[in-house]
């Protein structure tokens, strides 16, 4: 089994230059002197602690490539030749088309989403930043959630602080926020993240008061990484800018020596990082309730690739403070600034975690307390992913939160326009085989036409291949609940779902395959 090569890969653009290489070091087996490279350690030698981080920085995202024992492509989706859960068990009234996808999540006052997808949480990387525009307008008009992620008022340009040192004016973040709303119908919602320094700087009060932001999202952390958001800086005046805001910055800016590096040229860049967060249950509950006192119409929690004891925390409390979400975010994840080599070895697996929540949900419910709705994050990209997320999670996981595999659509969408306004033919074959416009290249753009007239130009192309790839989910969803017969999310269960290895078996708590169903097959047979 290949879990992962430790000194080469393509996210850090390197590779090994012997044929065979040590499973455990992943040197090459045969490292000779006078070697020109290049591995990690050839090019680590000039670069240092720039291989921490995949590169270029700013213009891809990155997920991990460990290969773990276990994963959700170990389970596999029931399908049956007979009943029908939501609709008549009619051929002419269950139909594939007619399968509900709508989903909700939230208590009193629910946000209710036309898809059981959410975007993960786009916040002060260059990637978020630089495609915004697509990510905000594309989950509005998909009707889904899209979550703003932390520190995108501290690192605005042009924020400016009151008297008290709290946020005052933050173009940046007022932006993100009308951008969605533009386009707006009535699904899904905005969430506005914090961590340590957000709430150091009141980003809630601004949100909230300044933006009427209705969802609030505390954050323990992510899949992808085990430490606070980070970002990359081009420039020393800004790296001195955003150290005099109150932030980690390393190298630290203000060292001459340091400082000579930047200028002579091989220091290139400075981070930024955030502070690392420490949980307690009284200072938890205290800020859920400082959050609804200031207006927050619901708070939500995201959680990270934590062992069971802080997955326990995370469980209980969102119960015992009526959290409506929790998302509970498994390793690897990724989407765009994180340490290459912790984003493979460090957290608990996805399909772990989610198997951990179940058994913890299913444990809080027995005794009797309310369990938050859940969502599970981890490496999703396809509409298999989430019936199966759905399923291992039942009756819980309410949705699915994707990172990439929203983004990669909004880029991909934004580059295509770019390429229709180029002169000299800039559209890839792979593009101009549909066509040379964006009505014979974007499958429902006639529709947005029809829908919004003349407001469809202020569509951005990267929010139409949003569109699109939400759409191919709904319909993919579809297609999978109608074979498992059932017509609504809420009949989604466990017994949908089977385990391919005796090991996932033991992990997930499904049954194994050649258990699935048994029992009734025997019945059936000895009749």
């Amino acid at each position: 089994m290949h879990f992962s090569t430790s000194n080469a890969d393509e996210a850090l653009q390197t590779k090994n230059r012997s044929r065979d290489v040590s499973p455990q070091s992943g040197i090459c087996s045969r490292c000779l002197d006078g070697c020109r490279g290049n591995c990690d350690m050839f090019k680590a030698t000039f670069r240092g602690r720039e291989l921490l981080y995949p590169e270029p920085f700013g213009s891809m995202t990155a997920g991990a490539d460990k290969d773990y024992p276990v994963d959700y492509s170990h389970i596999n989706i029931m399908g049956y030749a007979m009943g029908a859960k939501g609709v008549a068990p009619d051929p002419d009234q269950a139909t594939f088309p007619e399968v509900n996808t709508e989903t909700s999540f939230g208590g009193n006052d629910p946000v209710w989403m036309k898809v059981p997808v959410f975007t993960g949480a786009l916040g002060s990387t260059d990637i978020a930043q630089k495609n915004w525009e697509h990510f905000a307008v594309g989950a509005a008009i998909s009707g889904i959630s899209l979550v703003c992620g932390e520190n995108v008022c501290g690192i605005d340009p042009e924020l400016e602080f009151n008297s008290k040192g709290l946020v005052r004016k933050s173009p940046e973040m007022d932006k993100r926020v009308e951008l969605y709303r533009k386009f707006h119908e009535g699904y899904g919602d905005i969430l506005v993240q914090l961590n340590v320094e957000d709430a150091r700087n009141g980003v809630a009060e601004y949100v909230i008061e300044k933006l009427g932001v209705e969802t609030i999202e505390l954050k323990w952390g992510q899949g992808a990484k085990s430490i606070g958001g980070e970002i990359k800086v081009n420039s020393l005046s800004r790296a001195l800018e955003l150290k005099s805001r109150g932030y980690i910055v390393t190298p630290d800016p203000d060292d001459p020596a340091n400082q000579a590096s930047f200028k002579a040229g091989p220091l290139k860049q400075f981070e930024r990082h955030s502070r690392l967060g420490f949980i307690d249950q009284e200072d938890f509950m205290k800020e859920v309730q400082r959050l609804r006192d200031l207006g927050a119409k619901r708070v939500t929690l995201k959680t990270g690739a934590y062992p069971m004891r802080e997955l326990a925390m995370a469980i209980r409390w969102s119960s015992d403070a009526g959290i409506d979400l929790l998302t509970i975010d498994g390793a690897p994840g990724g989407t765009g600034m994180s340490p290459w080599r912790m984003m493979n070895e460090w957290g608990i697996p996805a399909v772990y975690l989610h198997s951990m929540a179940y058994e913890l949900c299913q444990r809080l419910a027995q005794k009797g307390r309310p369990v938050p709705d859940i969502a599970f994050a981890g490496g999703f990209s396809s509409e298999d992913h989430v019936f199966k997320a759905l399923a291992l999670g039942s009756p819980f996981c309410k949705a699915v939160c994707m990172g990439r595999g929203l983004m990669i659509p909004g880029m991909v969408g934004k580059n295509a326009e770019r390429w229709l306004q180029e002169k000299d033919g800039g559209l890839p074959p792979t593009v101009s085989k549909f066509g040379f416009s964006k009505e014979e290249i974007f499958m429902n753009y006639e529709y947005m036409k029809e829908k919004y007239g003349t407001a469809v130009q202020e569509i951005p192309l990267g929010a139409v291949g949003i569109y699109n790839v939400v759409d191919k989910l709904r319909v993919g969803l579809q297609q999978l609940m109608a074979g498992s017969r059932s017509w609504e999310l809420q009949y989604i269960s466990r017994s949908d779902v089977c385990a391919l290895t005796e090991e996932c078996a033991k992990i997930t708590g499904l049954s194994y395959v050649m258990d699935a169903y048994r029992d009734e097959a025997l019945e059936i047979i000895d009749a």
